[in-house]
């Protein structure tokens, strides 16, 4: 028999204090365990299933697992039903649950992230600069210095930096970002990462992210026809924690259309006018795009990698450029089929393995006489390349 314990820092129930007594081994964080009445053996979480495993072996009894505030909830449950076990469990409040009580917001709108570690730092930053309200739980590598260097100075966002919740040394921040990135933290638990200007929304059915558009592909009087976009974000796949360049954005059909499909964007447009244009977009489907005005290249250089590229205006500078970071995908539209195989040629150059596909989109037009006619737009040519390695 398992039990895992939840405990954060307050008095236990009645219930889980006479699991401990039963308890012939019990397994938690020193720091933790050291502040319980524990009279049976110990072991430190860090060699939990092997403890668990020998334990059980030898048919010793009843153990116990203590872990920070709900176990089952980016916690040591998962870890031991994966191990094949399946413990009772007594839970405790949550980090997150404590964090925003601390803070005195609601948070059934906030996205909760628990990273591993470092390695999924860009797509914890991604989730912060694309959604308004993130709770993170601290992983080493990925806590408030790390978030706050990223953020800045493109994503503004205000910090709730909270330290040893429900413990002797409790302390609750509300930190810029700059202050964020030289400022001594102790062993943070969870930071909550806020958009300030961000106007709530009417209350959802559902927490955390929101569900997707009702619909993609959005009608359009410009730009390139709604049939050729779906195709693009299709192959784009924008999702939550990627980040999109839309090189050449135009008035940023592209950039919404991944924004609201939960990814972090940046537009790259060097024209005024059709900048305000993209602003004006952007604010009228209430996403968050970062729009970044000047020529590429050289506009591309200070811009964080990419997960996925699109191209809608450039020469092959700018598609070689943009393969150059490295992105999972880069699809770019054409305007001529002669450009296609120009650009497949220098993709392979760069590592990419692509295909060129021509999109020809006929409306059914109906007639004065109540017959039925096609008019066809200028035909869209789209070249899809992927890292010919990951094929």
């Amino acid at each position: 028999m398992i039990t895992v314990v939840g405990w954060d820092g307050g008095e236990l129930s009645a219930k889980a204090v006479g699991k401990l007594r039963e308890a012939k081994l019990v397994v938690g964080p020193d720091a933790v365990l050291g502040q319980l009445d524990v009279a049976a053996a110990t072991a430190a979480d860090g060699a939990l299933l092997q403890a668990l495993d020998d334990h059980l072996e030898h048919g010793e009894g009843p153990a116990v697992v203590v872990a920070p505030g709900d176990p089952g909830f980016f916690g040591v449950v998962r870890t031991l039903r994966a191990h094949g076990l399946k413990p009772d469990v007594l839970p405790a409040t949550s980090l997150v649950t404590r964090a925003f009580a601390r803070a005195g917001l609601n948070w059934e709108d906030a996205l909760v992230v628990a990273p591993s570690g470092p390695r999924q730092l860009d797509r914890v930053v991604n989730a912060c600069r694309a959604h308004p309200k993130v709770a993170l739980l601290v992983a080493p590598g990925v806590g408030p210095a790390e978030i706050a260097r990223e953020l800045a100075p493109t994503t503004p966002r205000a910090l709730i930096v909270c330290e040893d919740l429900g413990g002797p040394d409790e302390r609750v921040t509300h930190s810029r970002m700059g202050e964020a990135t030289t400022r001594p933290w102790k062993d943070p638990d969870v930071v909550l990462v806020i958009d300030p200007l961000h106007q709530p929304k009417e209350p959802s059915w559902v927490a955390g992210a929101q569900p997707g558009p009702s619909e993609w592909a959005l009608p359009s009087a410009a730009g390139m026809p709604a049939e050729a976009r779906a195709y693009v974000l299709a192959k784009l796949g924008p999702r939550l924690g990627d980040l999109v360049w839309d090189v050449g954005a135009g008035t940023g059909q592209i950039a919404v259309e991944c924004a609201r499909l939960g990814a972090a964007v940046v537009a790259v447009e060097r024209d005024e006018e059709r900048c305000a244009k993209l602003r004006a977009h952007v604010l009228e489907h209430g996403v968050k795009v970062a729009l970044t005005r000047g020529q590429a290249p050289p506009a591309l250089e200070p811009l964080p990698d990419p997960d996925a590229v699109f191209v809608g205006g450039g020469g092959l500078d700018v598609i070689v450029a943009c393969a150059a970071r490295g992105p999972r995908v880069l699809v770019c539209a054409l305007r001529k089929v002669e450009h296609v195989a120009g650009v497949l040629d220098r993709l392979r150059e760069h590592g990419y393995r692509g295909e060129g596909t021509q999109i020809q989109v006929s409306k059914l037009l109906l007639n004065p006489d109540g017959s039925h006619s096609l008019a066809a737009a200028d035909p869209v040519f789209v070249v899809h390349a992927t890292p010919a390695h990951a094929a």
